[in-house]
């Protein structure tokens, strides 16, 4: 839960900087008790705690040292993300759970894909919103593998079937939940899009979900690398970075009622898993890649983390 300090700091800044702005102690009054009312009455409760455990924190836990370990993409360094392939051989080798990315083709079929175009992970070229459903089942989802030699997949996008991180996947998700319940106890619905999970909350408020997070990711790519050359475009962006990574730990996440938070890996402390426990969110951290960082994760901070593979240390992933 949100603590009582945690809500008297907020409404009180709040409070503050709308007398600072309007110089009124009436207006500030009628904004910051209309911003509490509209919380109080719109915020969705998160899961049961315990049922949020069993499917966070599994009881038949993977050989990962006590956690659980999550094959992130299905394990992408080990098998081509995003496949069955990925998925099977991420079970062989003792991973948890594993996480996928959901993408939509241009007549509405719901398919398993991270980028927007399929040119890095396939034989085949152009944005995946553009192409129809037949045409991706043509392409070989291990073409660019670094195991291609030792997998045949030329159809494994006609067996993957699931969906997008758009407004457009809630529905599809609640049908799939509905249609397989066990779902509810197994499965987290994750997006960076606050606006997603709210959705899937408030159409189907028995989903488990979390949101994503990374720091500065509107203003910097993954390895921290500016998006925009321009200075102002970097200001303005950094100003958004700021004000949405203070909405994620101080508003969105009572909001959506999430039961995870899934963290890129460099800003997680044991004071950042502390602050989340004390208001029953669970951290994920995401994509750890060596052994040294999982030791880290299952010893110290003895939290989930996400990885690419489960066998040996590979490249950094953003």
């Amino acid at each position: 839960m949100l603590q009582i300090g945690d809500e008297v700091v907020y409404f009180s800044v709040v409070f503050l900087l709308v007398v600072l702005v309007t110089r009124s102690a009436t207006w500030a009054t009628l904004l910051t008790a209309f911003l509490y009312i509209f919380m109080v009455m719109f915020r969705f409760p998160p899961v049961p705690a315990d049922r949020a455990a069993r499917v966070l924190r599994p009881g038949a836990l993977s050989s990962g040292g006590g956690v659980p370990v999550v094959a992130h993409r299905g394990g992408s360094h080990d098998a081509p993300e995003n496949t069955l392939a990925a998925i099977r051989e991420a079970s062989r080798n003792g991973a948890t759970g594993v996480e996928l990315d959901l993408s939509f083709t241009a007549d509405g079929v719901p398919v398993l894909m991270h980028d927007e175009t399929v040119d890095r992970t396939t034989n085949g070229s152009g944005p995946i919103s553009k192409l129809q459903f037949v045409q991706l089942r043509r392409l070989n989802a291990a073409a660019h593998h670094r195991m291609k030699k030792r997998l045949t997949l030329p159809h494994s996008y006609s067996t993957c079937v699931v969906h997008s991180p758009a407004l457009q996947a809630v529905s599809v998700l609640h049908n799939m939940f509905k249609k397989f319940p066990v779902l509810y106890n197994s499965s987290v619905v994750s997006s960076f899009e606050p606006k997603v999970i709210y959705k899937m909350r408030q159409t189907d408020p028995h989903v488990i979900t979390a949101l994503t997070h990374r720091p500065w990711r509107l203003s910097r790519f993954g390895d921290g690398t500016p998006r925009s050359l321009s200075t102002w475009s970097q200001l303005w962006t950094g100003v958004l970075d700021v004000l949405l990574d203070w909405a994620h730990h101080r508003v969105l996440w009572k909001l959506c009622g999430i039961s995870a938070i899934l963290v890129q890996k460099d800003f997680i402390s044991r004071d950042y898993v502390q602050y989340w426990a004390e208001r029953g969110v669970e951290v994920v951290g995401w994509t750890v890649n060596t052994a040294v960082e999982k030791e880290y994760y299952q010893n110290l901070l003895k939290i989930s983390y996400m990885t690419d593979s489960l066998l040996e240390d590979c490249d950094p992933h953003y």
